[in-house]
C-alpha cells in the first residue's frame, strides 16, 4: 500500500520492561521488524525519540534551562539513533544516519534532498537531532522530516494500538476510531501528536496511522494496508 514512510518510534519504547535506556531485545524486535518492511521494497525513514535517555521539558519543570535542556534532549536522539543504525546494520541493511544537528563525524546534515537521495539508493534513513532547533518535539521533527522527503504516510508506533475516545489505560469505557479527520481531531481534543507536528500535516496533507509497534509484525500490516490503527487524514 505505501511504498515511502517515516516511521515515528518513541525512545520511552526502546526501555522495554527497563526503566532508563536501551533494552536490546526492544531494539532487535523493532529491527527485525522495519527489516521485513524493507525487504518488501518499501523506503523507510526513520525519527525516534529521546525520552528513555533524556526529555527537554521534564528538565524545564525541574529548573533546567528550557533551550539547554531541548539540546540535550536531541542529543539523546541521537545516542537513540546511533543505536537503531548499529542494529539495523547488523541485520544487513544499509543505513545512514542524518542530524538536525551538526555533529560530524557521527551523522551527516539534514536536508530532505539528501534523505531522498538515500532513500532511492535503497539506504534506511535515520534522522536524529529533531528539528534541530530547541522547542519543537520529536513529533514535530518527524512532520517536518515527513513533508521533506514527501512520505507517503507518517507511522506513528506506540503502545496502543491506535486513537481512542480517552486514553485506554485508563479509562475501560474509551472507544477506539479506525478513522478520523484533522478537524474531528481538533474538535475532540485528541492527544494524538503535539499541535505543531498536528497542523503541520493537517497543511501537507500528510496522512497520520497511529498504531501498536510492540506487536510482532505490526510494521508489515501498516504497510500493506490491513486494519489496523487508527488513520488521522
Amino acid at each position: 500500500m505505501y511504498k515511502r514512510i517515516l516511521l515515528k518510534l518513541s525512545g520511552e519504547a526502546l526501555m522495554g520492561g527497563q526503566s532508563y535506556g536501551i533494552n536490546p531485545i526492544t531494539l532487535t524486535s523493532y529491527c527485525e521488524d522495519i527489516k521485513e518492511v524493507v525487504d518488501k521494497n518499501v523506503q523507510v525513514a526513520i525519527v525516534i525519540g529521546g525520552g528513555n535517555i533524556y526529555r527537554g521539558l521534564q528538565g524545564a519543570t525541574k529548573g533546567m534551562d528550557r533551550v539547554q535542556g531541548d539540546y540535550m534532549g536531541m542529543l539523546a536522539t541521537v545516542i537513540n539513533s546511533m543505536a537503531l543504525q548499529a542494529e539495523l546494520e547488523k541485520q544487513g541493511l544499509k543505513v545512514k544516519l542524518l542530524s538536525g544537528i551538526f555533529i560530524d563525524p557521527i551523522a551527516e546534515s539534514a536536508s530532505g534532498r539528501k534523505a531522498k537521495q538515500y532513500l532511492n539508493d535503497g539506504y534506511v534513513v535515520i534522522i536524529a537531532g529533531g528539528t534541530g532547533n530547541p522547542f519543537f518535539t520529536t513529533d514535530s521533527a518527524s512532520a517536518l522530516r515527513a513533508v521533506e522527503i514527501n512520505a507517503e504516510v507518517l507511522l506513528k508506533g506506540t503502545r496502543v494500538d491506535g486513537v481512542y475516545t480517552a486514553d485506554p489505560e485508563k479509562d475501560p469505557n474509551a472507544t477506539k476510531f479506525e478513522s478520523i479527520s484533522f478537524d474531528e481531531a481538533y474538535d475532540k481534543n485528541l492527544k494524538i501528536m503535539d499541535m505543531t507536528a498536528f497542523t503541520l500535516c493537517k497543511e501537507n496533507k500528510m496522512p497520520i496511522l497511529v498504531f501498536d509497534m510492540n506487536t510482532k509484525g505490526n510494521l508489515l500490516r501498516a504497510i500493506e494496508g490491513d486494519n489496523i490503527g487508527t488513520i488521522v487524514k
